[in-house]
This record gives C-alpha cells, sequence and structure tokens, in this order.
C-alpha cells in the first residue's frame, strides 16, 4: 500500500504501530458551484479574490452586477414594412431588436452582453455536470447565453455544462429584453443560478444582477448631436422653417458640435422636442470603457405620426426606441409631449442623493390633470431620477420648457443654476423705457411675413394692457411657487439662479394666443403648411381648456426656451424686442443675464414658424447628449 507522506512518518517514529492513512481511492474534495459577475462594474469579472464576490447576491444603487436592455438593432435588421410593403404599426415596429431572437446579433450584439463566469473547478470528476438558468420573474424578461467553439448559444432548460466546461472555467452572457415599465410587474432584478452536480452532491450558487435603468439626459452632459424636423416643399412657411434648420446648423457646428444634424422630413411635425426625449441606459463594457445603448422614449401620444420616425431613421447600432402602450387620447394630451419633461442635473440634498440627475414634469394642479400614468409609472420605476412635479397649469401649453431650465456652473455648490423666466424684469424693461421717453416705440421690430403686417403695438400700448398686466403678475407668481418647490428640493439658492427677463399673454379659449390668431388661422389654411404643424402642434388641445381662464404663454420670444449647445454656449430665440438707440432692449438684458452666469448666447430667428405656434427653440429641435460618464457615480 502506497502511504501518504504523514503515514510514512508514522511509521519512522513509532516502528510497528501503524498510523491511520489516506487510501488512493478516497474521493477528491468536494466541488463547489462559483459563479461571478462584475459586481464591482469594473469590466471585468474576477475568478479570483473577493472583489466580485462580496455582495453578490444584493444590489443597490452603486454596486452590483449590471446588464443592458438590448433593445437596439446592432445588425440593422430591423423592418419598418411588411411583405405587401405597408408601414408596419407601431406594436410590430417595437417588436423589433436584439432581444427579440434568441441569435446574438454579430460582435457589436456581443458587446451588449453582460459577463459572467464560472470559477474554474479543477477537481471536477468525469461524472460532474452543471446548469445555468435565470430565476425569478426575471426570467421573463432577460436571456442568458453561453459562449462555446461555435460562438454565442442561448441557454435553454436542455443546456448543461460537461465536466470538461467546469475544469477550464464557462463564460456567459446576459441580456434584458426590455427596460422596466412597472416596478410592480418586475423590479428589473435577475437572478442567475449554477447548480454542479457530481455524483450524490449538488452545489449551487446565485449571483443577482440589474437591468440598466433608463435615464433621461441633463444639461452637464455635453451635446454631441442635433435633432431637428425639416419640412418638406418650397411654400413660403417650408422656406422659413428650412433657413431655421440650416440656422441652426451653422450655430451648433460653432459651438462645437461636431456630428451632423439628424433631420426628420416624414410626417411635418415641427415639434422635434415633443415627441421623443432621448434617454440612455449604460453598464461597464468589457473593456472597461462605458457601454451604453441610446434609447428613444417616445411620447405618450399614441396618434402623433412622428414618433414613428424614431423606428425608421434612428433605431439601429446602440439605439433603441421605447415606447409605452395603454394610453389613451383622452389622457391630458399636451402634458404628453417630451418638452413637458426636463432633467435637474446630479445633486444631493436632504439626506437624498441624484447621481443621474432629477426629472421634473408638469400638472395642471388646478384640475388635477397629469402626464399618462403608464409614462409616469415608467419613469419613477427605474429607481433614479424619481420625477418631481412642477404646477403648469397657468401655461396655456404647460409645459416646463416654458419657464425653467438648468445651466452648468463650474465652482457652484451643486456644479449648476437654475435659469427661470422673469415676467418682473420684461415689465420692467418697458417701464423703464417709457419713463425715458421711448413709449411710442413698436414693441416689437419683427417685419411682416408672406403679407402678413409686423405687430403694430407700442411700449405704451403693452403697458396700458389690463390683462397683459395681470398675465405677467399672474406668470410671476406661479413662476416664484415653482421655484420655492425647486429650492426646497434641491436646495438651490437665490445666488444660484438665473433671471431671464420675459413677458407673457394669456391664450383663447380656441386654445392660441389672441395676437397669434391671425397667422394661424393664415397657415391653417395653406397647403404649404403640413398638417403636423396644426394637429400635432403646441397649440393642439383636446376640446376648451379646463383650468382657470387665465392661462399664458410667450408674448416675447421665450429666451429661457432655448437650446445649451455647449458648457458655456447657449442658442436662445431671437427677441424681436423694442429697438431702442439701436438696441433691441430685450436682446440686451437677456445677453446680460446669460453672460454674468458665463454663457455666450447667440441667437436665432424662429418668430413666424415656432413662435406663433407656441412655442420655441428648445421647442423644436432635440440633442443628443454626451451618456459616457457611469449614471452610479455623482
Amino acid at each position: 500500500m502506497r502511504l501518504s507522506g504523514r503515514a510514512a512518518l508514522a511509521v519512522g517514529l513509532a516502528g510497528a504501530v501503524l498510523a491511520p492513512v489516506t487510501p488512493a481511492f478516497a474521493a477528491p474534495p468536494p466541488v463547489t458551484a462559483d459563479l461571478r459577475a462584475d459586481v464591482d462594474r469594473n469590466g471585468r469579472v474576477d475568478i479570483t479574490g473577493t472583489g466580485d464576490q462580496t455582495g453578490e447576491d444584493t444590489w443597490s444603487a452603486g454596486r452590483g452586477a449590471v446588464f443592458l436592455p438590448n433593445i437596439d438593432d446592432d445588425a440593422k435588421r430591423c423592418r419598418t414594412t411588411g411583405p405587401d410593403g405597408k408601414p408596419l404599426s407601431d406594436a410590430k415596429l417595437a417588436k423589433c431588436n436584439d432581444a427579440a431572437d434568441t441569435t446574438v446579433n454579430g460582435a457589436a450584439d456581443a458587446k451588449d452582453l453582460a459577463r459572467l463566469r464560472t470559477v474554474p473547478m479543477a477537481q471536477a470528476p468525469k461524472d460532474a455536470s452543471g446548469t445555468v438558468r435565470v430565476t425569478g420573474k426575471g426570467a421573463k424578461h432577460a436571456r442568458l447565453f453561453i459562449k462555446r467553439a461555435g460562438g454565442w448559444t442561448a441557454v435553454t432548460a436542455k443546456t448543461t455544462l460537461t465536466a470538461a466546461e467546469l475544469r477550464a472555467g464557462v463564460e456567459l452572457g446576459l441580456e434584458g429584453t426590455d427596460v422596466v415599465r412597472d416596478r410592480a410587474v418586475w423590479d428589473g432584478s435577475a437572478v442567475v443560478e449554477l447548480k454542479v452536480t457530481a455524483g450524490s452532491t449538488t452545489t449551487s450558487d446565485k449571483v443577482t444582477l440589474h437591468v440598466a435603468p433608463l435615464l433621461t439626459q441633463h444639461h452637464l452632459q455635453r451635446a454631441q448631436r442635433m435633432l431637428v424636423t425639416e419640412i418638406q416643399g418650397k411654400g413660403p412657411f417650408s422656406r422659413a422653417q428650412q433657413k431655421f434648420v440650416k440656422d441652426l446648423d451653422t450655430q451648433a457646428k460653432k459651438a462645437g458640435v461636431k456630428q451632423s444634424t439628424v433631420k426628420f422630413t416624414k410626417y411635418g411635425d415641427i415639434w422635434a422636442q415633443d415627441f421623443v426625449e432621448p434617454a440612455y441606459a449604460g453598464m461597464t463594457g468589457e473593456d472597461g470603457r462605458p457601454r451604453t445603448i441610446r434609447i428613444m422614449l417616445r411620447s405618450a401620444q399614441p396618434d402623433r405620426e412622428a414618433g414613428r420616425e424614431l423606428f425608421e431613421k434612428l433605431r439601429g447600432p446602440d439605439m433603441g426606441v421605447v415606447q409605452v402602450t395603454g394610453v389613451k387620447d383622452s389622457e391630458e394630451w399636451t402634458l404628453n409631449s417630451m418638452g413637458n419633461l426636463e432633467t435637474i442635473p446630479p445633486y444631493t440634498h436632504g439626506g437624498r442623493s441624484y447621481p443621474a440627475g432629477r426629472i421634473i414634469m408638469g400638472e395642471r394642479k388646478d384640475t388635477g390633470s397629469k402626464p399618462a400614468k403608464a409614462m409616469r409609472t415608467l419613469l419613477a420605476s427605474q429607481g433614479l431620477q424619481n420625477p418631481l412635479f412642477l404646477d403648469t397649469s397657468w401655461l396655456h401649453v404647460g409645459h416646463v420648457d416654458e419657464f425653467v431650465q438648468f445651466l452648468p456652473a463650474p465652482g457652484t455648490p451643486r456644479g449648476w443654476r437654475i435659469g427661470v423666466a422673469d415676467p418682473d424684469a420684461g415689465m420692467k424693461l418697458l417701464r423703464d423705457a417709457k419713463a425715458a421717453g421711448h413709449g411710442k416705440t413698436k414693441m416689437f421690430s419683427v417685419k411682416g411675413f408672406e403679407g402678413m403686417p409686423a405687430p403694430k403695438e407700442t411700449i405704451d400700448q403693452t403697458l396700458a394692457d389690463k390683462k397683459l398686466r395681470a398675465d405677467n403678475a399672474l406668470a410671476a407668481k406661479r413662476i416664484k411657487a415653482n421655484l420655492e418647490v425647486l429650492k426646497r428640493e434641491t436646495g438651490v439658492t437665490d445666488a444660484e439662479i438665473v433671471r431671464v427677463p420675459a413677458l407673457f399673454t394669456r391664450g383663447t379659449d380656441e386654445g392660441v394666443a389672441a395676437d397669434r390668431m391671425p397667422l394661424l388661422r393664415r397657415i391653417g389654411g395653406s397647403a404649404d403648411t403640413p398638417e403636423a404643424v396644426r394637429e400635432y402642434g403646441q397649440q393642439r388641445e383636446l376640446g376648451k381648456p379646463t383650468g382657470p381662464s387665465v392661462m399664458t404663454s410667450a408674448y416675447v420670444p421665450g429666451a429661457v426656451n432655448g437650446v445649451l449647445l455647449g458648457p458655456d454656449r447657449y442658442l436662445a430665440p431671437r427677441q424681436w424686442g423694442p429697438v431702442i438707440g439701436g438696441k433691441d432692449i430685450f436682446t440686451q438684458a437677456v445677453t446680460a443675464a446669460y453672460r454674468k452666469a458665463g454663457f455666450k448666447v447667440s441667437y436665432i430667428d424662429d418668430y413666424y414658424t415656432y413662435h406663433l405656434g407656441m412655442g420655441e427653440v428648445h421647442c423644436g429641435t432635440n440633442t443628443l447628449r454626451d451618456t459616457t460618464k457611469p449614471w452610479w457615480r455623482p
């Protein structure tokens, strides 16, 4: 009998007395299942040490393995028309993406998989075998793949890990088939379980992963690309709107936005801010760099055709689209436009932290109307940007972007400031001009448009308008109340607020500001103007307003309703205010307000294309921003 080293030593010391020995046929050490994922989010799955083992069965916003909702189209295989050449329905458009099948669609798609590894079991006997699976509710929302010589293969109930694979260690990949839509249905978690059986012994190990949250962009993320609708045609409205697009291109390039502008051309809906909210989901890739999928969040307006172009034009590599379902047209239509969704940049206050920023949305508190429940549920279910609601019942369109914005501010306590429309400052500009003897000066310096005469009112007439004075007193009061909510929730002080001169005017029962009715009637009957400009534009209402008798919109083009093109570059709508001494007094005041906050302001004319439709530059554009910074880091 062959003795172990310890037994031989015993014989030498004790003569004929033999110590117990370990038989040569004794069982090898027990095989222990050990499954790892990228718990520390550094891009590597460490199979040695405890870096990716500690806390593997829990998950928090700051630690725990992440997987992507793999809803882009890396191989560009998704069709937008059926075999008969007819456009697919919205539901069928949304069904196609990389996670809609059980195939890894190329090398790019493989990068969207979150990796897991089994720790090699060098002592696994020949009869050892293993299984892996996603357990619990996550099994319906996540798909597991195994990497073998032939490439990636979907794991099924019949998939078995061989003894040889267990000895060498196995690489797995996990994808999400959707974003979290309702935490009550699925909270985003996926528990992957490894079971290993050797002889009569079975051991198991579980790792908890969480699908990356769908996050909206904020203004500390630099603009990388502009989105805008370009109306087709050669009529007067089309030419004016095409000039706007050309000027936008020019201003974006000057500000350092290098990627070419995306132009929506199919449906004639000029409100590019409103039918989509660019969002994203990210994890750390295998190379240690951020792996991000942009997700275009379609507005909860099922009859708004422009949202289809997100699938038809944008969906592709690293770009997916999400649309909510179960939305009825009877819900407050205008509140569902994405101009009514903005994002406060990251902050910590009152014991709460929002490392990816926090969403704000408008609601009509006087009537209790809110954005669609399906959208509110989806946004809240992400768990990181819990929406804060402001009162927009005083605004005819009712969008938060009409009066508030967030501006980068390096060196301040939060790194950003709040910009707000200031009606008091706007009225003071007019009173000061009148006091200086300029009361007879025209209120607007804009010229007429295609046979429509320019506005003729003077500063004196504007100040004498009791309704307009009341409108701006109301606007100032409501803005102050909303600002108090923002200050309470974020900790922002008065020193961190940029007040931008503005003026507001009330609407009418027809849903259009009184001074704008002539033009809208004119373009409404023009063959040159797309139906979508009227039907899906800012001025649309489902019947008459149900809120207070006074609901306002911008009188002078709303300067805060512009676009942040760079950390210190801002694009505002041209003011077309009173010209005194050769200078537009509103332009001077707006420029001074932003300059004091560290911004160089450029202007773009949107008077007849957007402003008279109750929107501005921000309403007519959108941006794709840099989303590479990990969302879990402040």
